[in-house]
């Protein structure tokens, strides 16, 4: 077997294969090496909250919402939660990719994680009150405002989130464009292109005011180097209590300015 001095010597080489980050032989592609850069990177960030709250509640519950094929949600539970009382649960609305993540967590004898095929609402029903922790990586478009919608409905304590594809926004953006037009303003996204990276942009800026308008304590950050991943933002968010006063009058206002008051809903609770 080829040694792949980036694994971490805790992990299993059969569930990185299992997940085609490996091959067969044990060798690992371009592409793959930097996915499970970026799962690292993130990992980094997630390990030391993880010990926190492992230290105040043995049986912790940390949700992976949106999972997809469930890449952080497995190398989370086996770098870490398969050795304490912890459970990882995946949520994802394709049924397909949840049927392969449960083979998969058998097959491995993950014992202490599960999977649910639900929609955002759905989801919120069939959980404890309360979680300990939501993450969403690459979830796309609006499933990032659906983990942080399930998370705040479940009193989350941590999100971690690294958003991909918003494109909701843009699209709206793009309907209005006549309209705004009219406004120096609306030359910030005049542009394809343009259109497209401002509605990835306030859109990030709009969920994270809805954090902070709940109590949460909002840090955003670089996740890898650019050359990486263009999906690339993450925005971690900590229960402190005290809310951000002005933040859901911000919220209103951003959406006012940009003519995006249809969108009102996605970012309240």
């Amino acid at each position: 077997m080829q040694l792949i001095e980036e694994i971490k010597p805790q992990q299993s080489i059969e569930l990185l294969k299992s997940l085609h980050i490996l091959t067969r032989d044990g060798k690992i592609n371009q592409d793959s090496r930097r996915k499970l850069k970026q799962v690292y990177h993130l990992y980094n960030f997630i390990e030391p909250v993880l010990k926190a709250i492992d230290d105040k509640n043995k049986n912790f519950v940390m949700v992976d919402h949106g999972c997809g094929k469930s890449y952080l949600g497995f190398i989370l539970y086996d770098l870490f939660v398969k050795t304490t009382l912890g459970e990882v649960i995946g949520v994802d609305s394709r049924s397909e990719l949840v049927d392969k993540s449960k083979k998969l967590a058998n097959k491995l004898k993950f014992k202490n994680m599960s999977f649910e095929a639900s929609n955002i609402e759905a989801s919120k029903g069939i959980f404890p009150d309360s979680v300990d922790m939501i993450t969403a990586l690459h979830a796309c478009d609006t499933a990032t405002d659906d983990a942080i919608s399930f998370g705040l409905s479940k009193k989350a304590k941590y999100f971690f989130l690294v958003p991909c594809c918003q494109a909701e926004l843009s699209r709206h953006l793009t309907k209005n464009k006549s309209i705004a037009l009219k406004a120096p303003l609306a030359e910030l996204w005049r542009h394809r292109i343009h259109t497209r990276e401002m509605g990835s942009h306030l859109t990030n800026v709009l969920r994270c005011l809805l954090l902070e308008s709940q109590g949460y304590k909002v840090t955003v950050t670089e996740l890898v180097g650019w050359e990486h991943s263009m999906k690339n933002e993450l925005i971690f968010a900590e229960y402190v209590g005290p809310k951000k006063g002005n933040a859901l009058d911000r919220i209103d206002e951003i959406l006012n300015e940009f003519g995006l008051q249809e969108l009102k809903f996605r970012f309240s609770f």
